[in-house]
């Protein structure tokens, strides 16, 4: 008998280990959720902020039942800022086609009120073409076929004429990164050579304007046909944000704030050339000239978000870190379905790809949610692989990664 107790353990052993692992074409190809809100759901609900102003509600009473124990105060904002435009590129365009209009190129990083010599001015039609080589960017530039060499430099200015000019006609610059094409009248573009951590070298490119109206101008968060309470709430949570949140240049993105989700929007010249409806929201900015909000006297690091689960979230519970004037007000506005259409519910499919990147697991073959947050959001999510190992996310890292609208949701 003794003989046979080798063999018998190791039987035994393959039985456990088969238990608790699953083949790899059990992995589903795709997980089912179904939720409500969108967006990380602290601070201002949009969807929210909009049916009071419906309602007839000011801006300040907006303000107040979002950032509980917040006041209105005023604050210079004349200062000039970076604004990301271009993120981690290897390649982009820039061209103006403005009628009579030209585009000044220096070598090197000018500041606005800095003058220098141009390496080059361009005419309408011209395009110029940013390319990484190496730690530098080659500037050429384009008519037609004809593609000519300009410049090989760690960064470049680029000013447009007519910039401020803004009785008159306007004079545009478009950029041009991947697919997406955008114009600017303000300020100045310049482009720079940043080494990011994982990538390498990669080019950073920042449209430089004053927050005053320039770039609130072109801040695109909310229709701009919305009631104008809200315009005027969206205004000042917005100024407020880019003094707290931008008051240092981030080297990672050369840059005071993102001009993407990961901030706040910035659509440049589309916002305030809006049909109809530019007019109202560049009104709302110059109405509400420096207002900003406060807390305990100082400035307040101001959230919005789209729509929420139909109560506001906290950061602590968001991101973690707990702030006494972040907290949580019912929101029944958001799971409206007539105020908010697309999601008051939602429904969403997620790629196993995606989940596993999401959790850093081979494959994903079961969730689990551990916990939820006393606002009904998602704490804790637990994915299991197929070799049975774990991996725990916060359920808003969660919706981040998996691309999925809230942290109100369940699994299907």
């Amino acid at each position: 008998m003794r003989m046979f107790k080798p063999l018998l353990l190791a039987c035994l052993l393959l039985l456990s280990t088969a238990s608790h692992a699953i083949a790899d074409d059990a992995a589903p190809a795709s997980f089912s959720f179904t939720g409500s809100g969108y967006g990380h759901g602290v601070g201002l609900s949009q969807i929210g902020g909009r049916a009071k102003a419906l309602a007839g509600e000011t801006s300040t009473s907006i303000l107040s039942y979002y950032f509980p124990g917040s006041s209105i105060g005023i604050s210079d904002e004349t200062q000039t800022m970076r604004i990301n435009i271009g993120h981690l590129l290897t390649s982009a365009k820039l061209r103006t086609d403005s009628i009579g209009g030209s585009v000044n190129v220096y070598e090197g990083y000018l500041t606005e009120t800095q003058t220098a010599q141009p390496i080059m001015v361009h005419a309408p039609r011209q395009i110029f073409q940013l390319q990484l080589s190496g730690a530098s960017i080659a500037l050429t530039s384009r008519v037609g076929k004809v593609v000519t060499p300009v410049s090989t430099a760690k960064s470049f200015t680029f000013r447009w004429s007519g910039t401020r000019n803004l009785d008159g006609p306007p004079s545009l610059i478009a950029f041009t990164s991947g697919t997406s094409t955008v114009k600017y009248r303000h300020g100045q573009i310049q482009a720079k050579v940043v080494k990011d951590k994982i990538l390498g070298n990669r080019i950073e490119v920042t449209n430089t304007l004053r927050l005053k109206d320039e770039y609130l101008y072109g801040v695109s968060e909310v229709p701009s046909s919305w009631p104008a309470a809200m315009l005027d709430a969206q205004v000042i949570a917005s100024r407020t944000y880019a003094l707290t949140r931008g008051a240092k240049v981030r080297a990672a993105c050369d840059c005071n704030l993102y001009g993407s989700i990961t901030d706040q929007t910035y659509a440049g010249f589309s916002k305030e050339n809006e049909p109809i409806y530019g007019a109202l929201w560049k009104a709302a900015v110059d109405r509400t000239a420096g207002q900003v909000i406060t807390f305990n006297g100082a400035l307040m690091t101001t959230y919005f978000t789209s729509s929420t689960g139909g109560v506001t979230e906290t950061v602590e519970n968001a991101w973690g870190t707990p702030t006494p004037n972040s907290l949580s007000v019912p929101d029944a506005s958001s799971a409206d379905i007539t105020l908010n259409p697309r999601y008051a519910t939602w429904s969403a499919k997620v790629d196993q790809k995606v989940l596993a990147a999401a959790f850093l697991l081979p494959n994903v073959v079961e969730l689990e949610i551990l916990n939820r947050n006393a606002t009904g959001t998602v704490s804790q999510i637990q994915a299991t692989s197929n070799s049975g190992k774990t991996s725990v996310l916060r359920g808003e890292i969660f919706r981040s990664r998996a691309k999925i609208p809230s942290a109100w949701f369940n699994l299907v």
